[in-house]
């Protein structure tokens, strides 16, 4: 079940534009050994290619040794069933293929390209899949349609030696029953007793209830409702053989009848199909989950109104108990390909289920509490299976499938070492992949921060503003002309009204007198008349949202969109004292690395001294955003050699750190493969970094902005920021023309800034920056899975 559920905070266009640039699509390939020399282009092509070519010939199953078919799965549709769009056709399945490729990638590390098959037909849809399947580990199934789904699914799991997988109908199934488990635990119920009524016969829904039964409950106690009504024994209509392998003797016709004293219901049809009056007829303690999506059969809401004691589970981020497929596919197929399973099979789903199932009844690490706004979980009615973004299902999950697929038979290399697994999983996890979801939830559970968008009549900034408050991310203050900030806003379909957004004109504000006056007794024996004064809160905004700050009016500013960075960091600071050092320090995400760049923005040609206060800044900032720092000072040079004036600078900066007794690693000066290669330092056994840096200072202004630019120029990698750290109040200046997504990237951390900077970092923070300097964040401890599946409880 795709999900479709968070808020839209983004129009057609903008989504358009996302997939178009800057390249189109969303996925690409990135070769895995050097190609720099004739002899890596003879390895890796003729007549080096021979070698393993000759191997494979020999034996098959040698491909998953020499190519990349062991971390490899195929996401393949026909476009008749794309999300709860319908049948639009194959190529119109592209962009969802894609993404979840992309999802692959991103929760489980499997590398994923898409296959669009032109056919509705099952048998040619077999045919095509069956004669190319040996090129994959796996295969996962999307967005076909049913009953064709089943069908395809079975013959191909008959035609082929590797797990195929229909996720529509698996996925579902899995995270359901593993919510199921522990609402039964939850409710005293035993899974064996329970009565469960299923509303809607798709192939998610006969998976559920097929897996379901699998797992204890009885076919006696369970009834299907489909379109038609009950999917009763001996009804002619609307059946056919996998509704009919469900089908109960009952004289209950109407869903309305079969919810009557039931435990359970499971929703997988369209809005509105379940009633208050329904739920109020079933059993106490009732189980509801509405998973329909945009919007559930029901919402809690509603039920809760008829029935508070109800467990409630939908398919939505903003409900608690969201069942989500991200929960399940990425990390069944993660351990299946790590034992090189031949299929899927029941043991392993019901392996990945109990397990989903264990980790919520696991105690929640603080990374976790803050995706959910820092309300501390717990597990009960409201927290029955973990959230999608968990960092422990990588290590938790897979390991459970893995040893099914052992057990049941299905694996062709075993796993000996099960601890030593669960390791190499934890460093599967991309810290940089998590970054800005991690802030933009420590945003979110802080309290509410007041942002004032500075340029507030631009349709970008318009548009970025009205995603903020979707996301809940703060409150967005307009600076502008009202009539025409709400023109502009009802031109990109966007409704203020409903949102509660501010708006702020400059020159008719009631606080405008007492800006004034602040800012001319500051300016006022720096050559400003006190009319100069007046004209720049009337008239510039730049000055008007930094006085807003200043008087505690809102909390953050971000600005930029219209006027180059000095000039707005010149009008910005007239207004606001520099509280520490003044630096530019930008993020760099790329290949699982996180990087912190400075100084990116301020400093032409910084001396040791201001080197060393860059650096102590930087490390201060980056352990704020949860990472031990690790500094290296860059430089052409390696410890001296070649000597010059600018090496002479960064050997001072590093006495006077030495000098100052700081707290956190530093070493320099050095070139970046020392700093970020544990090889190229093996030849300086003197350095004090433990491990790779993560936090680089550059020379020179003109060094850090070029190869971050540069970087990002030349793509596979994301560059956030500059981002402005060191002023009295918390302040980010955007790039002259920023996207939408870049002013609520820069928004994000402006809040993020204000509400943590100041403070001791919240405990999510700083139990992170206590950690032991690791390039990779490594996920709390939890009870180790055990190598047999859990048992039901």
């Amino acid at each position: 079940m795709p999900d479709q559920t968070d808020k839209q905070t983004f129009s057609d266009d903008e989504a358009l534009e996302f997939h178009r640039r800057p390249t189109p699509g969303k996925i690409s390939m990135a070769p895995t050994k050097p190609m720099a020399t004739q002899r890596d282009l003879s390895l890796a092509y003729s007549p080096g290619v021979a070698v393993p070519v000759r191997a494979i010939a020999e034996e098959a199953d040698r491909a998953y040794d020499y190519t990349s078919k062991g971390n490899l799965v195929a996401v393949i549709s026909n476009g008749t069933a794309i999300l709860g769009l319908g049948k639009l056709g194959h190529m119109a399945s592209k962009p969802v293929m894609e993404g979840k490729a992309v999802l692959f990638k991103r929760f489980a590390d499997i590398d994923s390209f898409d296959v669009e098959v032109k056919t509705t037909d099952p048998d040619e849809f077999v045919t095509v899949v069956k004669n190319i399947g040996d090129t994959w580990g796996g295969i996962n199934l999307e967005d076909i349609k049913s009953p064709e789904c089943f069908i395809i699914e079975s013959q191909l799991q008959d035609e082929l030696d590797i797990p195929v997988f229909h996720d529509d109908q698996h996925g579902t199934a899995i995270i359901s029953t593993a919510a199921l488990i522990n609402a039964c635990e939850i409710t005293g119920r035993n899974i064996e007793d329970v009565k469960v009524v299923l509303v809607g016969a798709g192939a998610a829904g006969l998976s559920s209830i097929g897996l379901m039964k699998a797992m204890g409950v009885k076919a006696e106690n369970t009834t299907v409702v489909d379109l038609a009504g009950v999917v009763y024994r001996g009804r002619a209509e609307h059946m056919d053989q996998w509704k009919a392998v469900h089908a109960t003797d009952t004289h209950k016709r109407t869903l309305a009848e079969a919810m009557v004293g039931a435990d359970v219901v499971l929703g997988l049809s369209a809005k509105g199909a379940i009633t208050p009056e329904m739920v109020a007829s079933m059993a106490d303690k009732p189980i509801i989950f509405a998973m329909a999506n945009p919007d559930p059969e029901i919402t809690p809401e509603e039920v809760h109104a008829v029935r508070p004691d109800a467990i409630v589970a939908t398919g939505r981020s903003d409900y608690a108990n969201q069942v989500n497929n991200v929960l399940g596919f990425p990390y069944i197929f993660r351990g299946a390909l790590d034992v090189r399973a031949r299929r899927v099979n029941h043991e392993m789903k019901i392996a990945a289920a109990r397990a989903l199932a264990a980790l919520a009844r696991e105690d929640v690490p603080d990374e976790v509490a803050m995706a959910y706004r820092g309300r501390r979980l717990k597990f009960g009615p409201d927290y029955i299976i973990p959230t999608p973004f968990d960092p422990r299902l990588i290590w938790y999950v897979p390991p459970f499938v893995a040893q099914a697929a052992m057990d049941t038979g299905v694996a062709r290399k075993p796993i000996e070492d099960m601890d030593a697994y669960r390791t190499e999983l934890r460093q599967r996890l991309d810290p940089s992949a998590a970054l800005m979801q991690k802030i933009a939830s420590a945003v979110r559970a802080a309290p509410n921060k007041r942002v004032v968008f500075a340029e507030g009549e631009e349709p970008a900034v318009i548009r970025a503003a009205w995603a903020f408050k979707q996301s809940e991310l703060g409150t967005p203050i307009l600076v502008g002309r009202e009539d025409l900030i709400r023109q502009n806003a009802m031109e990109a379909g966007l409704r203020f009204d409903e949102l509660g957004i501010e708006i702020v004109n400059a020159r008719v504000s009631e606080h405008n007198a007492l800006y004034t006056d602040s800012l001319y007794e500051r300016l006022q024996r720096r050559g400003y008349l006190r009319r100069d004064v007046q004209r720049m809160i009337n008239q510039d905004r730049n000055y008007f949202a930094a006085a807003m700050v200043s008087h505690g009016h809102a909390d953050a500013v971000v600005t930029g969109v219209t006027r180059n960075f000095n000039m707005v960091l010149k009008e910005v600071r007239r207004v606001l004292d520099v509280k520490e050092r003044l630096i530019g320090l930008s993020i760099l995400l790329a290949k699982g690395r996180t990087l912190f760049v400075a100084d990116t923005s301020i400093h032409e040609l910084p001396d040791a001294e201001e080197l060393a206060e860059i650096a102590i800044q930087a490390a201060a900032t980056v352990r704020k955003l949860g990472r031990n720092p690790r500094v290296a000072f860059l430089s052409y040079s390696t410890f001296g050699n070649p000597p010059g004036d600018r090496g002479e600078k960064v050997r001072e900066a590093i006495r006077i750190l030495d000098a100052k007794g700081v707290d956190f690693e530093y070493e320099g000066e050095m070139p970046p493969e020392i700093a970020l290669d544990p090889d190229a330092r093996s030849n300086y056994p003197f350095m004090r970094l433990s491990k790779d840096a993560n936090v680089l200072v550059m020379p020179a202004i003109h060094s850090a902005s070029i190869s971050t630019r540069l970087v990002q120029a030349l793509g596979g990698a994301t560059v956030i920021g500059p981002l402005l750290v060191g002023l009295e109040k918390s302040v980010q200046i955007v790039s002259l023309g920023a996207s939408v997504s870049e002013i609520i990237t820069a928004a994000t951390f402006a809040a993020y800034e204000e509400g943590v900077a100041d403070e001791d970092p919240p405990e999510p923070i700083r139990a992170a920056a206590q950690r032991e300097p690791d390039a990779t964040p490594q996920p709390a401890p939890a009870p180790r899975p055990r190598t047999s599946v859990p048992p039901t409880s």
